[in-house]
């Protein structure tokens, strides 16, 4: 007897548009939407692809039966759907992101929403075209600051560098168990981190078997570090942040050093964790040895751990760049947002590619 064919059944709650989803943050977006158990990819995005099937370009199931459209085309596309995926650059995002919030939910991934105003000519290189809606918008980590609320428009989401950092050290500085002085922070990144470009310091034979500092004291995700982990420490915090890439094609680490208040411990230090992320789906506290890039890659997931030796607490964090670092926390602002299941659409993640 012949197999029967599976059947798949879905329960569509939302229509979602993805713009710029040729780009590997992007693509996926494109593809946790396709595979989502209650939301329908409406349209998507690319100058570079217009006109090309989304299906056979990305790699989806053939029941996404749609084409590319034009990046001019996603202001009106925008008012036929209930939320759009924004995965474009900060200055684009920074022009388009309030005409498309006009008309419908607007999950951005770029840094133009995560800032304050006087911020961005020192570390975007623009003047901010968009205050009132940099000011309304939501900056959407939600082990830490919740779901986007219902009247909210836009919601920023976190850097990928920024999710690790926070979660890893926020919840020291609220229970007090780390000082709020300096914090000093170092991140490894795998080379998708750097989106889609053809140059000679991301070719092969740069990154093989190498690993470097870049951006060094310049790197946007440093102010936006900064300015959240404020919201959690009594006084002002110093963030020194350091970004490194290293030869994978995705994952990202990143390994921060607090002063320990006395009396603090291993113990203490991972009591606190254990407090702020006891019912976060996706952030799971490990011994430090355990939080791995590899880990931590191809899952929506983040791995967090920390430990004390004197005075000095050292606390880790991995997750994948584009997943927990883009897409798949684009997805969970979106599935709290519209009610649904905050890990609906995540819990069996195929390994995308890159």
């Amino acid at each position: 007897m012949a197999a029967r064919p599976r059947v798949f059944y879905r329960t569509s709650v939302g229509s979602v548009g993805i713009v710029g989803a040729s780009g590997y943050s992007g693509a996926v977006c494109a593809a946790l939407v396709a595979s989502h158990p209650a939301l329908d990819l409406a349209f998507a995005t690319s100058d570079k692809a217009a006109g090309e099937p989304v299906a056979a370009r990305l790699g989806l199931s053939n029941r996404c039966k749609i084409q590319f459209a034009r990046h001019d085309e996603a202001e009106k596309l925008a008012g036929e759907v209930d939320a759009v995926l924004l995965a474009v650059s900060a200055e684009q995002a920074m022009e388009l992101a309030p005409k498309l919030a006009r008309k419908t939910r607007v999950v951005d991934l770029s840094g133009a929403f995560r800032l304050e105003a006087g911020a961005y000519p020192q570390w975007y290189g623009f003047d901010h075209g968009a205050k009132d809606e940099l000011e309304r918008a939501w900056y959407g980590l939600p082990e830490l600051f919740g779901a986007p609320p219902e009247s909210t428009r836009l919601v920023a989401n976190p850097g990928c560098y920024a999710t690790a950092s926070l979660l890893a050290i926020a919840p020291l500085l609220r229970d007090g168990v780390a000082d709020e002085g300096r914090v000093i922070v170092d991140g490894k990144s795998g080379v998708s981190g750097a989106g889609r470009r053809a140059d000679e310091a991301y070719s092969f034979v740069e990154l093989a078997e190498n690993a470097r500092a870049y951006k060094v004291g310049a790197h946007p995700h440093t102010p936006e570090i900064a300015r959240h982990v404020r919201r959690y420490a009594r006084g002002a915090t110093k963030i020194v942040f350091t970004p490194h890439l290293v030869p994978l094609r995705r994952g990202l680490v990143v390994t921060a050093y607090l002063s320990a208040k006395p009396g603090a411990t291993t113990e203490s230090a991972r009591a606190a964790l254990d407090r702020a992320y006891a019912s976060a789906p996706m952030v799971h506290v490990v011994p430090i040895e355990r939080v791995t890039a590899h880990a931590a890659a191809g899952t929506p997931h983040a791995l967090v751990g920390a430990h004390v030796t004197d005075d000095t607490i050292v606390a880790m964090c991995a997750i994948d760049n584009l997943l927990k670092g883009a897409g798949s926390q684009a997805i969970q602002n979106l599935n709290l947002w519209l009610g649904l299941d905050e890990p609906a659409g995540l819990e069996a993640l195929p390994r995308f590619a890159p």
